[in-house]
């Protein structure tokens, strides 16, 4: 038995270096077809290559460089107008993406825009700034009720997108009153405080409607002066004004010349004129 079991224990020894050398000889094998040179493939004559052509984008570059090139009021305005349409903020970077306009090249644009008082400028990013700062119709109502003198109407046309139409509807609701300046020819807009309506009654209408003023305004002035009030104009004295000056500024009445035997007469030529001197003669 013991004899047996070394035979055996020989076989599978031997079995095992059979396979190591067989596996050793097609790793070679392998490693040598791997490391084999490549034959060179036959020389192909191959097409010359495109000659190279110019930019297509030739009128874009021009754009670029003619705004680029633009005053600083220009590019200013080109920024400006960004940040007013769509009220976000944009770097230096994103700014040029869109517009253009290179504000890290150009000082001048850039201190500009960071000193403008439509512009903020948070140390990275440059947004529009308006005179009210507003978001909504709510905020809207409550600056107008703080202005009980009215607040221009031009002072918050920039607040937001839509404040011209919430001005609008506000009007409409009967909120506040959307006055024109007689001066400056100018929208005002006045609160409607709805906790003291006041209602006046027809009698009261039809008796100031029913008040005959005088229609000289000097009567006018009078009656003010009258009532402990100073009438803004002073119509006796503007009349008297231009009475004067109407008096100095009259032209003075030519003499009339006219044409006698002893007048010299250049135009000898055009005898018709002269007619009615031979008849008086």
């Amino acid at each position: 038995m013991a004899l047996q079991e070394k035979l055996d224990r020989f076989k599978k020894q031997q079995e095992k270096c059979q396979s190591t050398l067989t596996s050793i000889a097609a790793s070679n094998k392998a490693t040598t077809h791997k490391f084999m040179p490549v034959p060179a493939a036959p020389s192909v004559a191959r097409a010359p290559a495109p000659a190279v052509k110019f930019s297509n984008d030739t009128e874009r570059l021009q754009h670029i460089n003619s705004i680029r090139k633009a005053p600083v009021g220009a590019q200013m305005k080109r920024v400006i107008n960004l940040l007013l349409e769509t009220r976000q903020a944009f770097t230096p970077e994103q700014i040029n993406e869109v517009t253009y306009v290179d504000i890290n090249a150009n000082k001048a644009v850039f201190d500009s825009l960071r000193n403008n008082l439509k512009v903020n400028y948070d140390g990275k990013r440059f947004s529009y700034k308006s005179k009210h700062d507003l978001r909504d119709k709510e905020q809207l109502l409550y600056l107008i009720r703080k202005f009980v003198w009215g607040i221009a109407v031009i002072d918050l046309k920039d607040a937001y997108p839509t404040v011209m139409e919430d001005l609008q509807a506000l009007k409409a609701a009967g909120q506040i009153w959307l006055l024109s300046n007689f001066d400056s020819q100018e929208d005002i807009a006045y609160p409607n405080d709805p906790r003291v309506p006041i209602k006046v009654d027809d009698d009261l209408k039809q008796l100031f409607l029913g008040i005959e003023l005088p229609r000289d305004m000097i009567d006018i002035e009078r009656d003010l002066q009258k009532n402990g009030m100073k009438p803004a104009t002073n119509t006796a004295q503007r009349r008297a004004t231009s009475e004067v000056q109407g008096m100095s500024s009259k032209p003075k009445p030519k003499k009339k010349h006219e044409i006698t035997k002893r007048t010299k007469l250049t135009n000898a030529h055009l005898p018709e004129l002269f007619r009615h001197l031979d008849k008086k003669s």
